[in-house]
């Protein structure tokens, strides 16, 4: 953490995300390499960018096979008073939010929609359906119900000017690649934090639905591959995982460490809670 200390605190995730690693901060900090400010930070799998923000790294390079939520990150750096004030417009009730969901059922219109509108739609949905799920059906369609929240903070404008200010000032590249695409060109002086969708720790709870063909185990091994390739490039990793038998195996030859994560993102209730996870790096 010392290497990081000028932080603006204001600088943290924009939406709520599945898996998302803002409770986990007190378990992976510790378990980072010594000296992180002069490595090049990249996460393949940015999702909500919990680390990336707590850390705010000068070089970094974001990915995310999702496209709206790359560009959501795009016009939050390039345009983020006229997405502040788009967001000011959307009322939390269901009709509101059923036509602004309804945008992408129609794709040659959606097509022209700005990408300025697409951002903030991204965030309103996020905040107003239930459970924060960014969830898309096979069309790639979002499908998440109204949340009924009374008072959600639809325009946290302060966030989204401080995130802004964040990615201009310092060397920060936003790519929307399958991440084995991104992980051949980093440079070798990379720290690479994977976070990628969870092996299901039971047939119920395989959420993968953030982007249209979800994560499979074959997916899982492709990904294991590509951290061996990175281990033999001299490349340090650090990745997240579920604590199930099949990650073990995977990772058997790194250092692999449990932590407990509260999880709140379950349509069952009594499944909320303490979850075991992994943390698996290649350096002590």
């Amino acid at each position: 953490i010392r290497n990081f200390m000028a932080k603006n605190n204001l600088v943290a995730p924009i939406i709520k995300w599945v898996g998302g690693k803002r409770q986990l901060l007190d378990s992976l900090i510790p378990l980072l390499p010594p000296k992180m400010s002069s490595y090049t930070y990249c996460e393949p799998f940015i999702g909500g960018g919990a680390l990336l923000f707590f850390l705010q790294p000068k070089k970094a390079i974001l990915n995310d096979i999702n496209d709206e939520l790359i560009l959501l990150y795009n016009v939050v750096r390039d345009s983020p008073e006229k997405l502040i004030e788009c967001l000011s417009i959307f009322k939390n009730d269901s009709d509101t939010f059923y036509k602004i969901r309804e945008w992408d059922r129609n794709k040659l219109k959606y097509s022209t929609i700005s990408e300025i509108n697409k951002a903030a739609r991204f965030i309103y949905l996020n905040k107003t359906c239930y459970n924060g799920l960014f969830r898309v059906n096979n069309a790639g369609e979002f499908n998440a119900p109204f949340g009924n929240y009374k008072n959600p903070n639809i325009v946290n404008a302060a966030t989204i000017r401080a995130v802004s200010s964040y990615f201009k000032e310092n060397d920060v590249k936003i790519y929307n690649l399958d991440y084995k695409e991104l992980l051949k060109n980093i440079p070798k002086k990379s720290f690479v934090y994977l976070d990628p969708p969870y092996d299901p720790v039971s047939t119920t709870s395989n959420f993968t639905g953030y982007s249209k063909g979800g994560f499979t185990r074959e997916d899982q091994i492709e990904l294991r591959k590509c951290c061996d390739e990175l281990n033999s490039r001299g490349i340090k990793f650090m990745l997240s995982n579920s604590a199930t038998d099949f990650v073990f195996q995977q990772y058997l030859k790194y250092n692999i460490k449990t932590v407990y994560a509260k999880r709140s993102v379950n349509s069952d209730a009594s499944k909320r809670g303490d979850v075991q996870e992994v943390v698996v790096r290649n350096y002590e």
